[in-house]
C-alpha cells in the first residue's frame, strides 16, 4: 500500500466547485488502494484579505472590517453549499463555519478596540483561512463517504518555535508528535484532513509557517510518516524549462534533484517554497508536483538522485526583476581582513536582504544585488558609514537590472558550459553587469539591464535547447 501526502494550494480550493473536484481526485486514489493525509491551504485570496482585515482592524475601521467579514462568510458559505450536496453535513459544515466566523470576529474587534496588531494576534487572525477551506474539504469528503477526520497543524503534532510569522518547527519533537497522532489514523483506514500553514508553539500558541507554509506542511507529515511520496498539487503542470509568459516553447521538466529544485525555487519558480523540500530532502521522500486540473500529468518529480544525461546541462533558466546593483570600490578595501563583514552586517542590521555577491580578486570592489525597494536606504546606510573612513572611495548603484539564473547539475564538471551560456547572450547583443557561480557549479548567475532580462532568458533557453 502506497502513503502519500496531497497538498492542495488555493487555486485547486478556490471555490466549491474546485473543492467537489479535489475531493473527487482524493476518493478515486483511495480506491487505488493508498493510505493518504490531505494538506488545505486557504481558499483563493483569502488570507490576503485576512491580512487586510487586521490592517484596518489596527487602524480602527469598523465598517472595513464588517464588510470584509461579511465578503469571508459569503464565499466560505457559497463554497460549501456548491461543494456538499448531502443536506445533514452541509448544515453541519455551515454552523461550524459561523462558529469560526463568529471566534474571528471577536478577535478582530479586539484588535479595533486595542488599535494594536501583535505578530502573535496576526497569527492568530491569519489561521482562520485554513480552518475554514480545510473544514469544507472535509465535508465534501464525508459528502462522498469518505472516512475523515479533520485537523488542525496543532492538532495534528506540528510543534514550532515563538517567532510568529515565520516559525520554524522544531523537527525531532514535531515528527514524533505527528507520527504518534497521525499514523494509526491511517492504519485505521482514515484520512486525516489537515490545515496547511498554521502551527502551534510549545504554550499551545498559534503560529504560523511564512510563505511556503502549506507545503512546509505536508512535507513535514511525509517525513514524520516516511511517506512513498508528497504530492503538491497547483494550477500548473510543475516545474519549467522557464516562464511561459518569456519562452511559448517552454516544457515541463519530468524530473530533478532536490537541490536543483531549491536553486530554481529560490530564483523564482512559483510552484514550491525551497524550505518546505527540507524535510522531504532529510528523509528522502520524492516530492511530486501536479496540477490539479490536468491530473493525467505526472508532474514534475523531485528526488535525492541527480540524473544528468548528455543533452540535459542546463535543466532550466529563470528571472528575477525589479532589483537593484551596489557597486562599492576603493583601494583602501585591498588587503583589509573585514571589509566585506563591515558592509554586510550593516545592510543586515538594517533589514536589506542580499540576494547576490560578487568581489574581485583585487578587493578593490564589491558588487552586489538587493531589491529595488531597499536600494536608497542601502546606499544612505553605506555612505553615511563608509565614505571617509579611508575604506572606500565611491558607492554607486544601478536600479534598472534583473538577474538571470540558469540551473543544471549537468553543469558540474562540463568543460565550456559558460563560454556557450555567454557566447549566446553576446550573440544577442546584451552586456552582461555582474557574474555569480557558487562552487556546487548547479546554478550559474548573472546581471543585465531589466530591459534585456527576457532576451537572455529566450537566448539561454534557444541554445540549451530546452
Amino acid at each position: 500500500m502506497k502513503r502519500v501526502v496531497m497538498k492542495f494550494g488555493g487555486t485547486s480550493v478556490g471555490n466549491g466547485e474546485h473543492i467537489r473536484h479535489v475531493a473527487s481526485l482524493i476518493s478515486n486514489h483511495l480506491n487505488k488502494d493508498y493510505q493518504m493525509v490531505v494538506v488545505i491551504s486557504a481558499l483563493k485570496r483569502v488570507t490576503d484579505k485576512l491580512i487586510e482585515a487586521s490592517k484596518e482592524a489596527k487602524s480602527g475601521n469598523r465598517d472595513h472590517v464588517h464588510k470584509l467579514l461579511q465578503k469571508t462568510t459569503k464565499k466560505h458559505v457559497a463554497a460549501a453549499r456548491n461543494a456538499i450536496k448531502n443536506k445533514q453535513i452541509r448544515d453541519e459544515v455551515e454552523q461550524t463555519l459561523k462558529t469560526i466566523l463568529d471566534e474571528l470576529e471577536k478577535v478582530l474587534t479586539g484588535i479595533i478596540y486595542l488599535g494594536e496588531l501583535t505578530p502573535k494576534s496576526k497569527d492568530y487572525v491569519l489561521s482562520f483561512g485554513e480552518r475554514m477551506s480545510t473544514l469544507i474539504v472535509w465535508g465534501a469528503l464525508r459528502d462522498l463517504g469518505l472516512n475523515v477526520q479533520y485537523f488542525t497543524g496543532k492538532d495534528a503534532g506540528i510543534v514550532t518555535d515563538s517567532n510568529f510569522g515565520e516559525a520554524r518547527p522544531l523537527i525531532k519533537v514535531t515528527l514524533h508528535e505527528v507520527k504518534q497522532k497521525v499514523e494509526p489514523l491511517l492504519e485505521k483506514g482514515i484520512i486525516p484532513v489537515v490545515t496547511g500553514y498554521i502551527a502551534a508553539n510549545q504554550d499551545g500558541e498559534i503560529t504560523t509557517l511564512g510563505r511556503g507554509g502549506s507545503d512546509y506542511t505536508a512535507t513535514i507529515i511525509a517525513a514524520a510518516l516516511e511517506a512513498d511520496e508528497v504530492w503538491i498539487w497547483t494550477d500548473v503542470d510543475g516545474l519549467m524549462t522557464s516562464d511561459p509568459k518569456i519562452v511559448p516553447s517552454t516544457k515541463v521538466i519530468s524530473e530533478l534533484s532536490f537541490q536543483e529544485a531549491i536553486e530554481l525555487a529560490i530564483f523564482g519558480a512559483k510552484a514550491m517554497h525551497p524550505k518546505a523540500l527540507e524535510p522531504a530532502m532529510e528523509k528522502e521522500v520524492p516530492v511530486r508536483i501536479r496540477n490539479t486540473f490536468n491530473p493525467q500529468s505526472l508532474g514534475t518529480l523531485i528526488v535525492k538522485e541527480q540524473k544528468i544525461k548528455a543533452k540535459d546541462v542546463v535543466k532550466g533558466t529563470t528571472i528575477i526583476k525589479n532589483l537593484a546593483l551596489i557597486n562599492i570600490s576603493g583601494a583602501g578595501m585591498v588587503g583589509t581582513p573585514g571589509t566585506a563583514a563591515k558592509v554586510f552586517d550593516m545592510l543586515g542590521k538594517n533589514n536589506i536582504n542580499v540576494l547576490m555577491i560578487s568581489q574581485s580578486a583585487s578587493e578593490a570592489n564589491i558588487s552586489f544585488i538587493l531589491h529595488r525597494d531597499g536600494l536608497e536606504r542601502a546606499v544612505s546606510t553605506l555612505e553615511i558609514a563608509l565614505l571617509g573612513s579611508g575604506l572606500i572611495r565611491e558607492v554607486t548603484a544601478e536600479d534598472d537590472v534583473c538577474v538571470v539564473a540558469v540551473v543544471g547539475a549537468g553543469m558540474k564538471g562540463t568543460p565550456g558550459v559558460a563560454a556557450r551560456l555567454f557566447g549566446a547572450i553576446a550573440r544577442k547583443g546584451l552586456n552582461v553587469r555582474m557574474i555569480a557561480q557558487g562552487s556546487s557549479e548547479l546554478n550559474i548567475s548573472f546581471v543585465v539591464k531589466e530591459t534585456d532580462g527576457e532576451k537572455a532568458v529566450r537566448a539561454i533557453h534557444e541554445e540549451f535547447k530546452l
